[in-house]
């Protein structure tokens, strides 16, 4: 017999896997009922002593497989009915007494039971509420038994297992009187993810649970912070307790408690805290039985969780696509409604059609292009990604493609790069053969050359060109025109501002080469470089205009500090009310400040790029928000030049010849950069101006009866307006179509969104989505402590999480961010360090943050899933890595969280 106080050698040998773990978890301080095993050299010797070693061995010779329902019955028969022998009658009973006597449960134990490879769970017997000697010992033979039963022959034969089952040990154990039992795993058995903890419980024992005759109540922690995921409430209308006699009785549940969850949030911690201890013992995920009586957690028993077996799925058919989130989800993040991602596309679409002809493309190869450049986005549930494949196939029209290819991917925050075999299948158009074809690519070379050596030139004419005719759109009361008429203007917005875009993707262009060439130069000059230093060494020079709305920020808070009336209503009134308040309380003077703010920077907010987001000319009070957030006086930063840390370095490491050849390279990418800016100052007016005139056709249309309400028209495609007006489509559809519309949407605001992914044939297709992970539900967290991401400026910042989706109330923290657009950069004036979950180096807000000095991190996997707000962090921008020091108080959510996220991240 075996106890607690058992050699761990022997019981190992002896106990059996049910007996092995209890063992374990006795002797690791868990509260285990009080317990003792029959080992299986008792049921060796019993079988030895009765003589029923040669009569098995005959039963369990060839044909056991095919007739194991046969062989069980005769097993049984001979096991329930051979004399026990002094010896083994008095190690049951001692066991029964060691056990406490009384009522207990009598378990089997198999010799190969919950094994790495076989758990068999199920296959053997265990028994409840047993009492008396008598009892036991009946029982004792029914466990042994069950190593041969029906079910486990057939388990072994379909595994491929010996009939010779090595023997059964036999656990007795102190029945608890449970008031609630049931089953922790901390891996999901179903998915085998280990971010999250599943809790079945049930009112009484657990026999109603594990037999799967009473309904459990289910809860999904978070296998990190114990938080609940999800929690489903089972309708329990019976429970399951000891009875009277042998087994157990069921009986109904009070009618207050059926729809009641059977755990507390205090039974769920405590679930929680012993599931870490437990796996972390056997280093494994655990399926663990447990019991709750009088307000103590028994542990009943552990064993690993079987993982699922995987899925087998088709073959998928079709064109291989990539989506990839990377970069876009910087100007579209979240669920975009249909509006927007048809204008967007349409645009990108006019955009790199003209960057073709701009090189040169022409005839049969430009037919090619203008196959694929509408499709250079996708929209999958709402979200907008990136067409990958024709992303490649764009730069491939201009030169050194295999250097520009890397460097887009780096430019795009793209997390994993695909082949040089499927990289060098990919092409715009057509390769032309022969003689033919090198003059076509001779051709585009010369004309890139020379567009890319002129780049400065072409920007200031398109500079000069774009803000002439854009102050013809811009102001313009489109409400006051005819619906036709401002229909017409949108027409030509898209034809005299965005159609003449193209040439100016040649910039792209040039940064993808420039900062390409200097990458290749500082890992072949400069191995020892740090991984933020070619960032650094490409920051544009001088003052970027992309921040210019930060100074004209501090500019507007420092007003309001020297006038103290200013001060005092902008801190006491609502942001949504301040401009009003201002307004009648007669302060004119900062009033205008405020008009001339929005007229030059209104276009500049949050999702400025989503037509459907209302930016500050329509609704001041985002910048009433940001700039509350400014008022505290702090030491005003200056624009900083960050090729001074590049300089001191290179001053150093590198000079001669190899110097002046790197300051070229350089020079180059700076420029362009600094021009890049400067040109997503024009996007965003572009698009400001177009979502003027988008909401002024909403309000025709309501007013036309076309739509219920005016912002419906956001739930139409471009392609529905111009029907609306151009005679293609009813007007009575749009109503319809905004309903529909409307309610996907809200469905796919609730599904988690991966960040990259593929399909093959169509899309929606074939369980593309499913097998891409598209699924509802929050992520759960993992509890690790560092993270790590690309470095993009230098520095060390320590402080609180600020968790947030839009950007607003920083108070000095650290931001941290799923993503960020150019929106975002006056709320980096008092951020002490910027943390991105996706983007990348060149995301805009990244190139502003070097500009100010905040250390910034990039493509943080997890930041907005591990860290929460109120956490204290230290980021350091030269390493690149995110440290938690501190978890943030456990009373709610820290000043500065965004607790309305509807959207869920990878």
């Amino acid at each position: 017999m075996l106890t607690p106080s058992s050699d761990p050698s022997l019981v190992a040998r002896q106990a059996g896997g049910k007996g092995r773990n209890l063992h374990t978890l006795t002797a690791s301080g868990f509260d285990v009922p009080t317990w003792s095993i029959l080992s299986l050299d008792v049921f060796a010797e019993f079988c030895r002593d009765s003589g029923l070693d040669g009569r098995l061995a005959r039963l369990l010779a060839d044909g056991w497989d095919t007739n194991a329902e046969e062989v069980a019955e005769d097993v049984a028969r001979l096991i329930e009915t051979a004399p026990l022998g002094e010896h083994i009658a008095d190690a049951i009973a001692l066991a029964y007494r060691e056990a406490g006597g009384g009522t207990v449960a009598v378990r089997s134990s198999g010799a190969e039971e919950d094994g790495e490879r076989h758990s068999f769970a199920g296959q053997f017997d265990s028994f409840l509420n047993v009492r008396g000697q008598e009892e036991v010992t009946a029982r004792v033979r029914r466990c042994w038994a069950s190593a041969f039963s029906g079910r486990s022959l057939r388990y072994r034969a379909q595994r491929g297992l010996p009939p010779d089952t090595g023997g059964v040990a036999v656990v007795v154990q102190r029945m608890v009187v449970a008031e609630r039992s049931g089953v922790l795993f901390t891996a999901d058995p179903t998915t085998g993810r280990t971010d999250r903890h599943v809790v079945s419980a049930v009112f009484g024992l657990g026999e109603g649970l594990v037999s799967g005759a009473v309904d459990a109540d289910t809860v999904v922690l978070d296998a990190a912070t114990g938080e609940p995921l999800t929690t489903i409430v089972a309708d329990k209308q019976e429970r399951y307790d000891a009875g009277s006699g042998p087994g157990c009785h069921a009986s109904p549940v009070a009618d207050s408690d059926r729809t009641t969850l059977s755990l507390t949030g205090a039974d769920l911690a405590r679930l929680h805290e012993v599931g870490i201890h437990i796996s972390e013992r056997y280093g494994a995920p655990q399926d663990i039985e447990w019991a709750i009586a009088e307000g103590n957690l028994w542990i009943l028993q552990s064993r690993p969780v079987t993982p699922p077996a995987p899925a087998a799925e088709p073959a998928p058919d079709g064109e291989l696509r990539i989506w990839d989130n990377s970069n876009i989800i910087e100007s579209f993040s979240g669920v975009v409604f249909p509006l927007t991602y048809t204008f967007a596309a349409d645009t990108y679409a006019k955009v790199y059609e003209s960057y073709a002809r701009a090189l040169g493309v022409r005839g049969e190869q430009l037919r090619e292009v203008r196959e694929w450049t509408p499709h250079l986005l996708g929209h999958i549930h709402g979200r907008v990604y990136y067409n990958l494949f024709h992303w490649y196939r764009m730069v491939r029209m201009a030169p050194l493609y295999r250097l520009n290819r890397r460097v887009l991917e780096k430019s795009l925050g793209v997390a994993e790069s695909i082949s040089d075999e499927l990289a060098d299948e990919l092409h715009p158009f057509t390769p032309r053969p022969g003689l033919r074809g090198r003059l076509s690519r001779l051709t585009r070379t010369v004309i890139f050359a020379r567009r890319f050596f002129t780049v400065r030139k072409s920007v200031e004419t398109f500079h000069r060109d774009f803000y002439r005719a854009y102050a013809d759109f811009n102001n313009v009361d489109y409400d006051a025109l005819p619906g036709d008429e401002t229909y017409r203007r949108l027409r030509r917005l898209q034809r005299e501002l965005i159609e003449k875009w193209g040439p100016m993707q040649v910039l792209d262009a040039t940064i993808l080469l420039s900062v390409g060439l200097l990458a290749l130069l500082t890992r072949r000059w400069l191995p020892q470089a740090p991984e933020w230093f070619t960032w650094a060494a490409a920051a544009p020079g001088g003052v970027v205009e992309s921040t210019e709305p930060v100074w004209a920020l501090r500019e507007l808070a420092a007003r309001a500090r020297a006038d103290s009336d200013v001060l005092d209503l902008l801190e006491r009134t609502p942001d949504d009310e301040a401009y009003q308040a201002l307004s009648d309380a007669g302060r004119t003077g900062f009033l205008a400040a405020v008009d001339a703010y929005i007229a030059d920077y209104g276009y500049r907010s949050p999702d400025e790029l989503k037509l459907e987001v209302p930016d500050l000319h329509d609704d001041p009070a985002g910048l009433f928000t940001l700039l509350r957030d400014a008022l505290p006086e702090t030491d005003e930063a200056t624009p900083q030049d960050h090729g001074g840390e590049a300089d001191a370095y290179l001053d150093e490491h590198l000079r001669g010849p190899r110097r002046l050849v790197y300051e070229r390279v350089r020079a180059k990418a700076r420029a362009a950069l600094t021009d890049r800016e400067r040109l997503r100052f024009c996007r965003t007016r572009a698009f400001g101006a177009a979502k003027r005139m988008l909401r002024a056709l909403g309000r025709d249309l309501e007013r036309a009866g076309a739509l219920a309400a005016w912002d419906d028209v956001f739930l139409l495609r471009l392609a529905e307006i111009k029907g609306a007006y151009e005679g293609m489509i009813v007007h009575t559809e749009l109503r319809d179509l905004a309903a529909v519309r409307r309610r996907q949407l809200a469905a796919d605001a609730t599904l988690h969104a991966p960040s990259r992914f593929t399909t093959r044939g169509a899309p929606y297709w074939s369980g593309n989505l499913e097998r891409a992970g598209w699924t509802s539900g929050p992520a759960a967290r993992t509890g690790v402590r560092e993270l790590r991401g690309i470095p993009c400026c230098p520095g060390v910042a320590e402080g609180p999480a600020v968790v947030t989706d839009t950007p607003h109330d920083t108070g000095g923290g650290i931001l941290l961010t799923y993503r960020t657009d150019p929106g975002w950069v006056a709320a980096l004036s008092s951020a002490a360090a910027l943390v991105i979950e996706r983007g990348s180096p060149l995301t805009h807000v990244a190139v502003v943050a070097r500009e100010l000095g905040i250390p910034t991190v990039v493509q943080v996997e997890g930041a907005t899933t591990e860290i929460r707000s109120g956490s204290r962090l230290r980021v350091d921008g030269a390493a690149g890595t995110v440290t938690v020091l501190a978890d943030p108080p456990v009373d709610g959510p820290t000043a500065g969280e965004d607790t309305s996220r509807t959207e869920t991240h990878p």
